[in-house]
């Protein structure tokens, strides 16, 4: 290995540990109660150090969100793969989406519970790649809708929020326990989701209307459901 490979190896392992020291203080402490002078405490490095690889603390949490929606697309991405029904798309992309929050807890709670973190608009070229991911859900949708499964009365952009909103409630409640002991919050996130597909077979319409934003962002809580078409 040459002297440029071993120096670019220490500066992906540096960029990691900050990384990760970041999520973890955020998480615990909250993004507003942290400084880039804790992250570098942390991982024992001088603050001169870190903002060598990150000019600032929102800075930190951008990477940190590209890491977390790069991991949620590629949850959405195997669990539809075999899937040629829209209806089941739709449904593995949705409970992918609750998935993800039990195998990254971190990142969820980074990306869609803490108030205090940027806009995601503030940077949304960044996460361009993840609105494939919601097109092919609405797109699903829309399917869904021309089948007859769901309601002529639904706006496929609209009814993709009731559904996220949903499930994104579901995987908060798992996460923060705030059920009662012997309460099985994967049975509750099921029957949720069921219920909510159910309800869209009705003559149900949605008023709610999406937002024309590249990338849909408010206080902080942002995103939909990570999903793709096989």
């Amino acid at each position: 290995m040459g002297t440029k490979e071993r120096q670019q190896r220490e500066r992906d392992r540096i960029r990691e540990a900050i990384l990760t020291a970041a999520r973890e203080l955020f998480v615990a402490e909250g993004y507003r109660n942290v400084s880039m002078r804790k992250i570098a405490e942390r991982i024992e490095y001088s603050p001169a150090a870190i903002y060598s690889y990150f000019a600032s603390k929102d800075d930190i949490f951008f990477a940190l969100a590209e890491e977390g929606f790069r991991l949620l697309a590629d949850c959405g991405m195997a669990s539809a793969q075999g899937a040629e029904d829209p209806l089941e798309r739709l449904r593995r992309g949705l409970w992918a989406f609750y998935e993800f929050s039990k195998a990254h807890p971190g990142y969820f709670e980074l990306m869609f519970v803490d108030r205090s973190v940027p806009s995601l608009s503030q940077d949304f070229q960044r996460f361009e790649f993840f609105q494939e991911t919601t097109a092919r859900a609405e797109a699903d949708i829309r399917a869904c809708i021309e089948r007859g499964q769901f309601s002529k009365a639904l706006n496929p952009p609209a009814a993709l929020h009731v559904l996220w909103v949903g499930m994104l409630g579901a995987a908060t409640i798992g996460l923060a326990q705030r059920l009662a002991p012997g309460e099985n919050p994967d049975a509750l996130a099921h029957d949720l989701l069921e219920s909510m597909l159910a309800g869209f077979t009705t003559n149900i319409g949605t008023t709610f209307v999406a937002s024309d934003c590249p990338f849909h962002a408010t206080d902080g809580i942002t995103s939909k459901v990570a999903h793709t078409n096989a």
